[in-house]
């Protein structure tokens, strides 16, 4: 349902936002607030029965899906240039795909999964940054989701760790590219549990006393893909209450 209050105006109107990872509990939250606040919503994933469920969900006519493997260059480039064929633009990209955060000693991780970990999450944030560039408007926006384990570090989750920082370099350097056509992109950190994928990391105590939910997370994500953050780029925005502190 659209905000009909005429005091208020809907922070994405007319805006078109793709949400990669899109059928995920975070990308779901994110999807149901961005059509909330008036934007067009594509979901992108690999799972097409994940996301006929989350379409069904959401239901709303604003929604729409493209299938594709965020680490493959030409799934990825097709889903962009997709999204501007079938809405004429492209304001917001929240890049959501990832992989669980696995748990072992270093000296025991597998090396295959050390590669997919860092595909998934840096490969598949640079080609988002990549070819989102190549077709989102001036002033547009990307957020970038990593997680509390780009900010520090437990032991046996070297993988889901290196990706985590990875993905901040990477934000902060596109951010500097960007900028010139008035393009944000920054990182945002939830921490353990408040998505699908931290279930690896160690949870040794929430000072709010709780993980977080989807919807908390979206609310911050909004934040970062509307004009409320339009002097906010190569920033961290870190929802984890309080536990990188």
């Amino acid at each position: 349902m659209r905000v009909t209050d005429p005091d208020r105006r809907n922070l994405l109107e007319g805006r078109v936002a793709l949400i990669t990872g899109g059928s995920g509990a975070l990308g779901r939250a994110t999807a149901r607030l961005f059509l909330k606040e008036g934007a067009r919503v594509v979901l992108a994933d690999q799972d097409t029965d994940a996301l006929r469920t989350a379409v069904s969900g959401l239901d709303d006519v604003n929604v729409s899906t493209v299938v594709g493997d965020a680490t493959r260059e030409d799934d990825v480039a097709t889903g962009m240039d997709t999204v501007v064929e079938r809405h004429g633009r492209l304001d917001v990209i929240v890049v959501d795909a990832g992989t669980p955060a696995l748990a072992a000693p270093i000296t025991e991780f597998d090396v295959e999964d050390f590669d997919r970990t860092l595909a998934v999450h840096v490969r598949g944030a640079f080609l988002a940054c990549k070819h989102g560039l190549r077709v989102l408007t001036d002033g547009g926006s990307i957020v970038i989701v990593s997680g509390v384990a780009g900010l520090r570090a437990e032991p046996g989750v070297s993988a889901y760790t290196a990706a985590a920082h990875a993905q901040v370099g990477l934000m902060r350097s596109v951010a500097k590219e960007a900028a010139a056509r008035r393009i944000r992109v920054n990182s945002i950190h939830p921490g353990p549990g408040a998505g699908d994928l931290q279930s690896g990391v160690e949870d040794p105590g929430i000072p709010l006393g709780r993980r977080a939910r989807p919807e908390e997370i979206a609310r911050s994500v909004l934040y970062l893909a509307s004009d409320q953050s339009s002097f906010t780029t190569a920033s961290t925005l870190v929802v984890d209450g309080g536990l990188s502190v």
